[in-house]
């Protein structure tokens, strides 16, 4: 295989690949937002990504409450929005393909018995060539993954090796694609050439980066941004039950201006009364990632 390399696309392209598991709240608002100034300020796109692949999670009218609410905020995307659910003939044809190469084996391992060895997968299934006849994963065969990544805003990053090495599901028992196939071949598919999102996603990002190593493609450049966790530690998600953002015109500044004072870009208090349009543009001329560099949780009580 060709040397692995960076994306060096001369064109910025940014996304924003929401799950319809629920409204957007304070957290999710934060991702949109980084992800969209940062494009913004590089004069770049900014794409949006619906990731409905998994319709057991989906929750019905999220799709649309997610939409209105990126538009009541201002950010407004680029091209026609794309949805993973039309694209799993794609999906199909590229693990057909890895297939073909011997870089994907059949798995029976549940859960229960990834925990009760430590949480991550130990290869396991990987020389046992697992009958077809069972119900089983796809994984794929990580082989002389990368360890580290350079993030745009973080630098140098090093994720644990077992994680690293951990051969991950790509299409899962109940036949379903996996997450982590479809956000690689949609980041290729659409040229993405930056991924800006919360640093929880740190080590998802390593394993992305071993899969275009797999696939012999270039992975966008990354930069991950803080996380909003409640007072107790825990991240702010739709699984931890956090409160969708308010989408009420008279609120929409107010919340912008919390979102960038949780990203530490300091904007000034009269802010609060412009109109969210004012309000972008103040951020995408005054955009300093590096005022939250090395942070990577802040807790948010408002």
């Amino acid at each position: 295989m060709a040397n692995h390399k960076s994306n060096t696309h001369i064109q910025y392209r940014g996304r924003f690949a929401p799950s319809p598991s629920g409204p957007l709240h304070f957290g999710s608002l934060v991702a949109a937002l980084g992800s969209w100034v940062d494009a913004r300020a590089n004069k770049g796109e900014w794409l949006v990504r619906i990731e409905d692949i998994d319709p057991p999670r989906e929750v019905k009218g999220a799709i649309d409450d997610i939409l209105i609410s990126l538009e009541m905020f201002g950010l407004n995307w680029d091209q026609e929005i794309l949805y993973q659910s039309s694209r799993l003939d794609d999906y199909q044809a590229i693990l057909e393909q890895l297939i073909n190469d011997g870089l994907v084996y059949r798995c029976i391992c549940t859960r229960k018995e990834i925990k009760a060895s430590g949480g991550i997968y130990q290869n396991t299934c990987r020389a046992l060539n697992i009958s077809e006849d069972l119900e089983h994963s796809l994984r794929l065969k990580v082989i002389n993954p990368d360890l580290e990544f350079t993030d745009c805003f973080q630098g140098r990053c090093k994720t644990k090796s077992g994680v690293a090495h951990e051969d991950f599901i790509l299409k899962r028992k109940d036949g379903l694609f996996a997450y982590m196939l479809a956000v690689v071949l949609d980041d290729v598919h659409q040229q993405i050439s930056h991924v800006i999102r919360g640093s929880d996603l740190i080590d998802t990002t390593i394993q992305q980066i071993n899969l275009f190593k797999a696939l012999n493609k270039n992975h966008p450049i990354y930069g991950h941004l803080p996380v909003a966790v409640d007072r107790h530690g825990l991240k702010l998600s739709k699984q931890n039950h956090a409160q969708a953002v308010m989408t009420g015109a008279e609120n929409v500044s107010e919340i912008l201006h919390q979102c960038l004072e949780f990203l530490k870009q300091s904007p000034p208090n009269e802010l609060k009364s412009e109109s969210k349009e004012v309000i972008l543009s103040w951020a995408t001329q005054h955009w300093r990632p590096d005022n939250f560099k090395d942070t990577f949780q802040i807790v948010h009580n408002k």
